[in-house]
């Protein structure tokens, strides 16, 4: 089986971001490879434990994907304030005897972005909407890599690692099968209260759920990096259940036109044509203009948004949201089916060199900083569910198409569901277990009693 088969057979997916599926990705040839280690939000410990605990491991990934694409440059990028896993990469690339470099960044928000990343490592702007592919570069983060180790070895992606930080006793870091339920994996972290909400992910991109049925009914994906309990008060959980009407209201009465939305935004700032405020002060206007052209004039900008939240989450003086409706916006022009012409070749604005925000700065203002520095530590305990729910729709694309039915015996790493023709992922069975429910969302697997 060659590279690309294997990573395919494996069901690796992008595991620091959407799921988009690797083997995709990887059937390229590029000149440069970059792989994340930035841990681009506050509070995940995941990216930082792989680089510490398996960097051997990581390192022989790398050299495998760089020699598969062609790639004469191999870079892996992580905060320069990360000194242990930097020592511990060192080593391992000194070991490997092989070429790859260690780019050391400064801790700021969002460093994990990949498109920040092509444009810090090497220095030029991948074209709006577009993909680092188009300026000769793939990135991948440290996770994949690992899962790309695994294929290789021909181990199946049926485990997660993930982080649980928050309102618990004492943050860990867990191992737990794919479709293990996230209240059992909050549950070993004693969170200190008996009613909590839980963003899944990162405070700035992550889904924040509220709804304690919703929250029962969550289980672990292939995506998942990190779970953090807040209070039902919290700052970031008043803000996610804010109404699209209200958030319209207050951006037409409350903009005081700063700019800083603009100022500081990711996008912008890498040459993109994106500014928020503009969007913004002309937000009374969208239901008034009927011509499809005024309309991609006025409001075509917002599909270069990259839905970070910076500009709502920190920039904006008056609590405004202009990452939700940027949001509406790219929503409204998909309805009417404009198509934004795109900048191929954006040049990065000079403001890029101080307009990044520091990742302490950003962390106070989100309300976190009692959660900041109770850092996970070397200890990862493993979870053994009795029984997990396993999505076919972990990925980008298509759902996978499952080929074991109700009442069948399966064993951990057989295949669930097969990729589906176009953009699609296998998925696998992550316990030794019986199917119990199957339809074309996902499948229940109760564990064997002699597991």
């Amino acid at each position: 089986m060659d590279f690309i088969e294997a990573v395919k057979a494996a069901g690796v997916v992008g595991a620091g971001g959407a799921g988009f599926p690797t083997h995709v990705k990887l059937a390229a040839k590029a000149e440069c490879f970059i792989v994340n280690g930035a841990e681009c939000e506050p509070l995940i410990e995941t990216d930082k434990y792989f680089m510490r605990t398996f960097p051997i491991q990581i390192v022989e990934a790398i050299n495998a994907v760089a020699s598969h694409i062609g790639a004469k440059r191999a870079v892996i990028a992580l905060k320069k304030k990360y000194s242990r896993e930097i020592a511990a990469l060192k080593k391992a690339i000194a070991e490997s005897g092989e070429q790859i470099e260690l780019f050391e960044m400064p801790s700021f928000y969002p460093a994990g972005d990949e498109q920040v990343l092509v444009q810090q490592v090497c220095g030029c702007s991948v074209p709006e909407r577009g993909i680092p592919l188009d300026v000769g570069v793939v990135v991948d983060n440290v996770g994949t890599l690992l899962s790309v180790y695994d294929a290789m070895q021909g181990i199946p992606v049926t485990e997660k690692y993930l982080s649980i930080v928050g309102e618990v006793e004492r943050p860990v870091m867990r191992k737990v099968p794919i479709g293990t339920p996230v209240r059992e994996c909050i549950a070993s972290a004693k969170p200190k209260l008996s009613e909590y909400g839980v963003v899944v992910g990162g405070p700035m991109m992550g889904k924040v759920v509220l709804d304690s049925s919703e929250i029962d009914r969550l289980s672990i994906t292939k995506t998942t990096g990190n779970l953090i309990v807040l209070p039902k008060n919290h700052y970031l959980v008043r803000r996610a259940v804010l109404p699209l009407t209200r958030i319209k209201l207050q951006a037409k009465s409350a903009c005081v036109q700063c700019q800083m939305c603009t100022s500081l935004c990711p996008r912008y700032l890498i040459g993109h044509q994106i500014q928020p405020h503009l969007l913004m002060r002309n937000l009374f206007r969208e239901e008034l203009i009927s011509d499809a052209n005024e309309y991609q004039k006025v409001f075509g900008m917002a599909a270069n948004c990259c839905d970070c939240g910076l500009c709502e989450m920190f920039s904006c003086p008056m609590g405004l949201s202009p990452r939700k409706v940027n949001s509406y916006l790219k929503g409204r022009l998909r309805e009417q089916g404009i198509q934004v012409p795109r900048n191929l070749s954006p040049t990065v604005r000079e403001a890029s060199l101080y307009g990044k925000v520091p990742t302490e700065r950003l962390v106070a203002r989100l309300g976190l900083s009692d959660y900041y520095h109770q850092h996970a530590g070397d200890d990862c305990t493993e979870l053994f569910p009795q029984q997990v729910y396993i999505s076919f729709r972990q990925h980008i694309g298509k759902p996978a198409l499952p080929v074991v039915k109700a009442g069948d015996t399966v064993q951990k790493g057989d295949l669930l569901a097969a990729v589906a023709e176009g953009l699609s992922a296998n998925i696998h069975s992550s316990l030794d277990g019986i199917v119990t429910e199957i339809n074309a969302d996902g499948a229940v697997i109760r564990r064997s009693r002699e597991a």
